[in-house]
């Protein structure tokens, strides 16, 4: 027993590796099953040339960039309210004024001077007539300061607030916006970008962009695609948005700064693509009834005079601009080339399965075929 056993294992082996084994293939001569095969490999061939390697870069590696957006206004607006002259420049209208990739322009404002601590009339008009019980206004509307529970006022009844008096009165928005000059304030982008797996790094001031290039260009997407300097005026307009509607209330504008970079070409090629959209304060949206229109915040400047602190609020509306890099880079690479190819050999194996099952289960001479593809042999029993 010992012996047949040994005998055994050794014919395994040896059959193992010294006898090869091929699939035994059938030619076929239809011209229906030819046609549909080989349509289908050419389908599959397509796509795997078409989509896998020309669309998706199939051969390539990917990274995603690690960057950096600086940001630098420049411009001066000047008014004239009531008589007053203001000049306002960057530290007055920009915030934050550090230069982020976020920041507001201001473009129309509410001002209320001369705030102090103390005890004023509430703006609105009381709705407690009988006894003047203001502490119950606040459930119908936000109040103004604290509530001390009186009403003051001769013919028009308000209550009385603990608050920075005067209260401020935002009824009335000034139209047009007090600061339409900004619609000629120029913005500078300095964007880097680095590609940590390719150890690329790159910047939107590309070659040919020097000092003398950045005094005297203004972006345009025609003649001037790569300038890194945009006017206000020109980025409302290619947001879709006109810049009188949206500098009164406020609104937000995204700028896209696109890096996609083949880096099988020269770095010299890999350039930032520039588009702007539109996010809120659309000048289409005709009903005024909405719940929240534009873009405003309050901040004070507070000082001292005669020994008591009072504050000047301003009630800002003004374009949100939110800068956004998006960035992908491709390159050559093995595997992921050997992956392609490979799931698409693979893909191949469709078109055999397809016409096996037409063959051997569709035609009317299946049966021939299917004796001609399985070879059928009779079980041979040894008798001890």
């Amino acid at each position: 027993a010992c012996h047949k056993m040994n005998s055994y294992i050794a014919n395994a082996l040896s059959d193992f590796f010294f006898k090869y084994e091929t699939p035994r293939q059938v030619l076929v001569r239809n011209r229906r099953v030819g046609v549909v095969c080989r349509l289908i490999q050419l389908g599959v061939l397509a796509y795997i040339i078409g989509w896998v390697f020309i669309y998706e870069k199939g051969y390539q590696s990917t990274d995603t960039a690690v960057s950096s957006v600086f940001t630098k206004m420049k411009g001066v607006a000047y008014t004239k309210v009531d008589g007053e002259e203001w000049v306002w420049d960057t530290v007055d209208y920009v915030f934050p004024e550090q230069g982020d990739s976020s920041f507001v322009v201001m473009t129309n404002y509410i001002i209320t001077k001369g705030q102090k601590m103390g005890k004023c009339p509430e703006l609105y008009p009381s709705r407690v007539f009988s006894s003047c019980l203001c502490l119950a206004a606040p459930l119908l509307r936000p109040p103004q300061g604290h509530m001390t529970g009186k009403c003051v006022g001769n013919t028009t009844k308000t209550c009385e607030v603990v608050a920075w008096c005067p209260v401020e009165d935002d009824r009335k928005i000034p139209d047009p916006a007090l600061l339409m000059s900004a619609e000629n304030y120029t913005l500078f982008i300095k964007n880097s970008v680095t590609f940590p797996a390719y150890g690329v790094k790159r910047s939107n001031l590309v070659e040919g962009i020097d000092n003398q290039y950045i005094k005297s260009c203004v972006y345009d997407p025609t003649t001037s695609p790569l300038c890194p300097i945009f006017r206000l005026g020109d980025l409302v307009q290619l947001s879709g948005f006109n810049f009188a509607t949206i500098a009164k209330m406020g609104g937000a504008i995204g700028i896209v700064i696109d890096w996609t970079c083949n880096l099988d070409y020269d770095q010299s090629e890999c350039k930032p693509i520039y588009t702007f959209h539109g996010l809120y304060g659309n000048p289409n949206e005709t009903d005024m009834a909405r719940a929240s229109v534009g873009y405003n915040f309050r901040y004070a400047k507070h000082y001292m005079e005669d020994k008591q602190e009072k504050r000047t609020l301003l009630k800002v509306f003004g374009i949100r601009f939110d800068i956004i890099v998006r960035s992908v880079a491709r390159k050559f690479d093995i595997i992921p080339t050997l992956t392609a190819i490979g799931s698409g050999v693979g893909i191949f194996g469709v078109a055999t399965v397809v016409c096996d099952l037409i063959l051997l289960y569709l035609l009317p001479k299946r049966e021939f075929y299917n004796n001609m593809k399985f070879k059928v042999t009779e079980t041979v029993e040894q008798v001890s």
